[in-house]
């Protein structure tokens, strides 16, 4: 008995290919998008819909899935924080072999002909996400000492403040370097 749900989305049967390498199949599905997908300020909402093209080709050693996705992101922008969408075409190929077969412990393996897409997508998601985005190239951010957003206030600024090193100083009473002093002409 397969540990694999047949049924769950991202679990492919592959009896219809055999063991007859050669043979191929074509397969298009719209899947929803598995949780925790996400690379620094970017990610991918679980449940939207990822558009997937398939080519399952059965080969000596097993099945070899080529596989095409199309899939909505979203981030934030990494200067000013609105939010940014859009949409990856990620490509991944993966062999999965037949049981029995001397392989490292990384190599997927098919379970009762069924083999299981998502870590496959998952891996070229997370690869092919930006870890940072912005919302437009000369997006300005915002002002570090309130938030205002500059790219809605352009004229936006602060008194520059007084570094507390020096605060001390001002406090002093004037004394004569603070005073200015007749020229004098130098002598040669």
């Amino acid at each position: 008995m397969s540990s694999l749900d047949p049924h769950a989305p991202y679990v492919l049967d592959t009896r219809e290919l055999g063991r007859r390498p050669g043979t191929s199949q074509r397969v298009h599905r719209s899947l929803p998008a598995p949780e925790g997908m996400q690379v620094g300020l970017s990610h991918v909402e679980a449940g939207l819909p990822v558009e997937t093209d398939l080519l399952l080709e059965a080969v000596m050693e097993g099945v070899l899935v080529t596989l095409r996705a199309s899939v909505p992101y979203l981030a934030e922008c990494a200067r000013c924080l609105d939010e940014v969408d859009g949409v990856l075409d990620v490509d991944a190929q993966e062999l999965f072999v037949h049981p029995g077969q001397d392989v490292d412990e990384d190599t997927p393996v098919l379970d009762h002909e069924l083999l299981d897409l998502e870590p496959v997508l998952r891996d070229a998601v997370v690869l092919a996400l930006p870890p940072t985005v912005l919302c437009r190239p000369d997006c300005p951010g915002l002002c570090p000492d309130c938030g205002a957003r500059l790219a809605e206030h352009p004229d936006h600024s602060h008194a520059a403040p007084l570094d507390p090193r020096w605060a001390a100083l001002g406090a002093l009473p004037p004394t004569a370097a603070s005073t200015p002093t007749p020229d004098v002409p130098e002598e040669h």
